[in-house]
């Protein structure tokens, strides 16, 4: 009884955190934001190679004004930053892609790190001594890496690290080293940030892609709305209109906001315990996502020298499925949680058994949204390695916030693909891993405060409960069809943060926000 209750608790939690994904979580990452992981996503590409491919995305450091120069956003050199699988059931790293990076600065004398116009800018006339008519002063618009004004670089590594079932490193590979990665786009005149962006993909050794930089936060939300105690701007139940509509009808707090994203694209075979394609239908096709942020022990900030560290690392955040941590664990213990591994996720239980989250909404509809009784096994295929998305028989391991992936789905085409995922009869959809578009707000509000999978129950109404949303069906800014996916970064002269009752609740292509 004690296992089943743990991991209906664990269920609960992956699914029921609706609003921010994982944005300043946390005290210690509220805190710490460049160690804050905003989201991850893990699915299988669907950009048509021939080649059966998993990408895994993770990003960090949230809710990035693009305009906030002379420094931007670059990546700390001082994280390690790690994308780790499971694929033998038991929550621990089988596989793990370690990140680092390291920052080089080009122009020290200038007062900001990017600086560019179209054919550069030089001393006129009367261009007073020592500086003489003719001296270059302003640099070519920054269109590559190797561009005078790109006064500040970022380059990283990337390590595949294979563990035995004891913990025990099996190997270590250093898959490539030196890779720029992508700035914030600060605007028009002074880069091209989309030639950039192309340059910033890179094709490893083994048919692996990887990419990071700053781009724009792929997650989309009412967060104001949810954070005034739900008091979103669209009623929490959609009607059927609302609810098949590629638009908003409420403001997306996220929109016009960076954030910075790595992304690593690998072929299936490099990450089953196989080493094979297995079929949806094998216990070895469903593997398990996690990212994690470490820091030294301890780090002594010296600058301008750099930073001095000693000991070993620690971890400041980890995140498999979205939203666990934001609302459902106490605030007491979401640095515990945070700092700790998946593998010892039951200790978290009581937060979940009967979360606060369904009763809270349940009571501010006046029981209008009717909730299950407690305890929510309902939710049991969420946490652990279960159906229908492992294969029958696929050993259900510990609970752990695990983001779970059957690599053995084919991926379904972008223009047939459900944002509602396996609610909205789409298999290769969050929760079977979780793609940039699916809409885990919606899915999460339905699975845990609607009650779905517990269905039928008292009160329980298909229109009302698996209607739940906060109106923000898509994102501000369009995906990619290909590795990466995340969209372009916003310009910081010209980024668009949209507000309610600003018409355009869709960048523009829809109606005016409540």
């Amino acid at each position: 009884m004690k296992r089943t209750l743990t991991s209906l608790v664990l269920a609960l939690a992956c699914t029921s955190q609706a609003h921010a994904a994982n944005h300043r979580e946390a005290p210690i990452t509220a805190l710490d934001h460049k160690a804050d992981i905003t989201d991850v996503y893990a699915f299988r590409s669907y950009s048509g190679e021939a080649t059966p491919k998993v990408t895994l995305i993770m990003g960090v450091d949230p809710l990035l004004e693009p305009a906030n120069g002379p420094n931007w956003f670059p990546f700390d050199p001082d994280i390690l930053y790690e994308l780790k699988v499971d694929n033998n059931q038991d929550a621990k790293p089988d596989i793990v892609f370690e990140f680092r990076f390291v920052t080089e600065q080009r122009l020290p004398n200038l007062f900001q790190v990017y600086a560019g116009v179209p054919g550069g800018a030089a001393a006129p006339a009367n261009s007073p001594a020592p500086v003489p008519q003719g001296t270059p002063i302003v640099p070519d618009r920054i269109d590559s890496f190797d561009d005078a004004g790109l006064g500040q670089i970022q380059r990283y590594s990337v390590t595949m690290v294979k563990y035995d079932a004891a913990g025990k490193v099996l190997s270590r590979t250093v898959l490539a080293q030196n890779l720029p990665a992508v700035p914030a786009n600060v605007g028009p005149r002074t880069m091209d940030y989309s030639a950039l962006y192309q340059a910033a993909i890179h094709t490893l050794p083994n048919n692996v892609k990887a990419f990071a930089g700053t781009t724009d936060d792929a997650f989309w939300i009412d967060l104001g709305g949810a954070f005034d105690t739900f008091n979103t701007h669209a009623f929490p139940v959609l009607t059927a209109a609302q609810d098949a509509a590629a638009e908003n009808i409420a403001p997306d707090t996220v929109s016009g906001y960076a954030v910075n994203h790595i992304a690593l694209e690998v072929p299936v075979a490099m990450l089953t315990r196989t080493g094979a394609v297995e079929p949806a239908s094998s216990p070895a096709a469903t593997i398990g996502v996690w990212a994690a942020t470490s820091r030294p022990q301890v780090t002594v900030r010296r600058s301008p020298l750099p930073a001095a560290n000693s000991g070993g690392w620690r971890q400041v955040q980890r995140m498999g499925n979205p939203l666990i941590n934001e609302l459902l664990i106490g605030t007491g213990s979401k640095d515990r949680f945070s700092m700790d591994q998946p593998a010892n996720d039951a200790q978290f239980a009581g937060f979940l058994l009967d979360p606060a989250l369904p009763r809270v909404i349940n009571a501010l509809t006046g029981g209008v949204v009717a909730i299950p009784p407690a305890p929510r096994t309902d939710l049991l295929p969420v946490v652990t390695y279960a159906a229908p998305i492992a294969a029958p028989g696929t050993p259900p391991g510990p609970v752990a916030d695990l983001l779970r992936l059957n690599t053995g789905v084919a991926p379904t085409p972008p223009a047939s693909a459900s944002r509602l995922g396996l609610l909205g009869g789409d298999p290769a959809g969050f929760p079977n891993g979780r793609r940039v578009f699916d809409d885990v707000t919606d899915v999460a509000l339905r699975l845990v405060v609607g009650g779905v999978l517990a269905a039928p129950f008292p009160g329980y109404d298909a229109n009302i409960g698996g209607r739940l949303g906060d109106g923000v069906n898509v994102n501000d800014a369009p995906y990619k069809t290909s590795f990466p996916y995340v969209g372009e970064a916003p310009s910081g002269r010209d980024r668009r943060h949209l507000d309610p009752g600003e018409p355009g609740c869709t960048a523009g292509g829809g109606a005016a926000c409540p």
